[in-house]
């Protein structure tokens, strides 16, 4: 047990936290503010590798347990070919094309249902039964379906992208008031004007919800599909099989690779959210 390395990273966390409270509390304005909002979750983020690392050598924590921040850094530096080739597989191909699809069906079956009260009563419960499927039960079938290579994984996140699109959008197409409808019958204004002009853009908030969740639903089906089956490549075949190598540092590297890239696609599509709902209330005040 090594106590002062311990002691070293239990000081640097207080005195950080103590550092992140006073930025908090300082009352800036401009850019002085935006970089106060950046640095307060990066040093968050810097005191939980740090201490991390203190506890694991600290404790002297197996590796095949917990590996330190330091070593899973250390097989990232060594790994990049291979983790860049898990994450063209895993995320470039199944969980990108997967979104786009999933999604966008979800929005073209969700404004065919707001036009027939039919699909709306029999299509929406069937929606939310399907929704409810567990991804191990269906990546499977979708594996023996279409294969172990990617095509697969791509099914299994267009099932689990298309629902929570279908019904955020039917609820957002839903939202504009009897009053607002009516004000549009009486400019003489036919379906699909009332459509683009009024619904849509009362709708695109619930869409953009669906997608910051698509967002992090598509990589987990996908990371999860790995495991039932495709080739010697892949985020979900890595960790798999390294867990059985006991390689536990490699498993480490490619969950970081996964929460980045997360990370970063929901951060993308959050930004984007605040172009388009420029006008919703909670993008003037300033939250996503």
């Amino acid at each position: 047990m090594n106590i002062s390395i311990l002691i070293a990273a239990i000081v640097f966390w207080l005195a950080a936290w103590a550092f992140n409270e006073w930025l908090v509390r300082r009352k800036l304005t401009g850019a002085a503010d935006r970089a106060a909002r950046l640095a307060v979750p990066l040093i968050f983020g810097m005191t939980i590798l740090v201490l991390w690392e203190g506890i694991v050598r600290g404790f002297n924590v197996p590796s095949v347990l917990l590996p330190p921040p330091s070593m899973i850094w250390a097989r990232l530096i060594s790994s990049v070919p291979t983790l860049w080739a898990d994450f063209r597989q895993t995320f470039l191909k199944s969980v990108l094309v997967g979104y786009a699809l999933g999604c966008g069906l979800g929005f073209l079956v969700a404004i065919l249902i707001d036009r027939s009260p039919f699909l709306q009563k029999g299509l929406l419960p069937l929606g939310n039964f399907v929704s409810a499927l567990p991804v191990i039960g269906v990546a499977p079938i979708m594996v023996m379906w279409f294969g172990f290579d990617w095509q697969s994984k791509v099914a299994v996140v267009v099932i689990m992208t298309f629902f929570p699109m279908l019904v955020n959008t039917v609820s957002g197409l839903a939202a504009t008031s009897h009053m607002e409808r009516d004000l549009m019958r009486t400019y003489a204004a036919e379906w699909f004007q009332t459509l683009v002009k009024l619904r849509l853009p009362a709708a695109w908030p619930f869409i953009f919800n669906a997608l910051k969740i698509n967002s992090t639903l598509a990589l987990i089906g996908a990371i999860v599909a790995e495991f039932f089956g495709t080739p010697i490549v892949g985020m979900g075949f890595r960790i798999s099989t390294e867990v059985g190598r006991m390689n536990v540092d490699m498993v480490w590297a490619e969950i970081a690779v996964a929460a980045v890239a997360g990370s970063v696609f929901y951060g993308i599509v959050a930004l984007i959210e605040r172009v388009v709902t420029f006008w919703h209330p909670s993008v003037r005040g300033g939250q996503t």
